[in-house]
């Protein structure tokens, strides 16, 4: 899956993106003002770095030596942080990617919170993602959240901050992370996986402007899945297959990212279709053909109608509501057949 993909390369990765600085800076001033809350809600896009910023502001209030940008990088707890094994740092997401963070979890939580801190600084808890504890979860951690004990500093990180308790929002400071900077995405991108300026900033094109997921799809063959779904729009569309066949060549791949590929499709697909199916308003430079065919050919209310049951969909799988994956998906390619009928 997409998220894990991006949690596999940067879990371990205590790392302040260039887009990420200005938040950054924010939280070490608090800090020094004595004014850091213990605990925050990290809110923002998904694979803009929140995981690996959080990790560096765990690894700096932990630090024994910190600078006045981050952990000293040398000491005995940055050696623990470093090697993923510090008894005052308490990282706590599901077992199971997709899954809850069940009220059994909290529990052993409880047990570190309330425990003598082993290096005599700071406890950190990561929680990631906040918004995946169920409700008895949930609950769990409200007490922790209220009476947390001395030096105890709780991340809560999310980027559906509406799935989030209110009562457990209301305990913690927000911080929303800012989407990042195209054109420092771009160089990083660019850097990062030596491609050229272009490449990358197409690359982040497909990936939504979300850096570590645009590295994900060129480092996991991301593209490669891509590339599987449009060939079955495609295939539909010239009734090489039916979309019941293209549903079962594609139910077990991650449906939360390939309903978001497909709406971003719709989405050029009615600005063409807006414009006299104008090339220029496509965001999604690589299968523009396939998307200004059927702008030139479709009617409005079809492809608002379908616009609008994927987002529906995506609703379905971000709130957990357990849709049967290959319905849902064969549904949504019959209406895409549909468009041109």
């Amino acid at each position: 899956m997409a998220e894990q993909a991006i949690h596999d390369h940067w879990q371990d990765k205590p790392v302040v993106l260039p887009w990420l600085k200005g938040r950054w800076e924010h939280l070490l001033e608090l800090n020094e003002q004595k004014r850091l809350p213990h605990a925050l809600l990290i809110n923002g896009p998904k694979g803009i770095g929140k995981a690996c910023f959080s990790l560096a502001l765990a690894n700096f209030m932990l630090c024994k030596q910190p600078g006045v940008s981050g952990a000293c990088g040398h000491c005995r707890s940055c050696e623990l942080t470093g090697s993923g094994n510090h008894p005052d740092l308490f990282q706590l997401q599901p077992e199971e990617t997709g899954k809850a963070i069940k009220v059994d979890q909290v529990r052993e939580l409880s047990e570190f919170i309330y425990s003598t801190a082993q290096q005599g600084g700071y406890r950190v808890v990561i929680v990631d993602p906040a918004d995946s504890m169920n409700i008895n979860a949930a609950n769990a951690l409200l007490k922790m959240l209220e009476e947390p004990g001395q030096d105890t500093l709780l991340l809560l990180l999310t980027h559906r901050p509406g799935q989030v308790l209110p009562t457990i929002k209301s305990r913690c400071q927000r911080i929303d992370m800012p989407p990042a900077d195209k054109e420092l995405a771009r160089q990083w991108v660019s850097t990062q996986l030596e491609l050229s300026a272009e490449e990358a900033e197409q690359l982040l094109v497909i990936a939504h402007n979300s850096p570590l997921l645009a590295m994900a799809y060129k480092q996991d063959d991301l593209l490669g899945m891509r590339g599987k779904v449009l060939k079955g729009l495609a295939d539909i569309l010239k009734q090489r297959s039916s979309p019941i066949q293209v549903a079962q060549s594609l139910h077990r791949e991650d449906l939360e990212l390939m309903l978001g590929w497909i709406y971003g499709w719709l989405l050029d697909i009615a600005r063409a279709a807006s414009a006299d199916a104008d090339p220029a308003l496509l965001r999604h430079n690589d299968v523009q053909n396939m998307l200004l065919a059927v702008a030139r050919n479709v009617g409005s209310p079809k492809l608002f109608l379908l616009a609008d049951q994927v987002q529906e969909a995506r609703k379905d799988l971000m709130f957990r509501r357990n849709p049967n994956k290959q319905l849902l998906l064969e549904s949504i390619l019959i209406q895409w057949h549909a468009l041109l009928r």
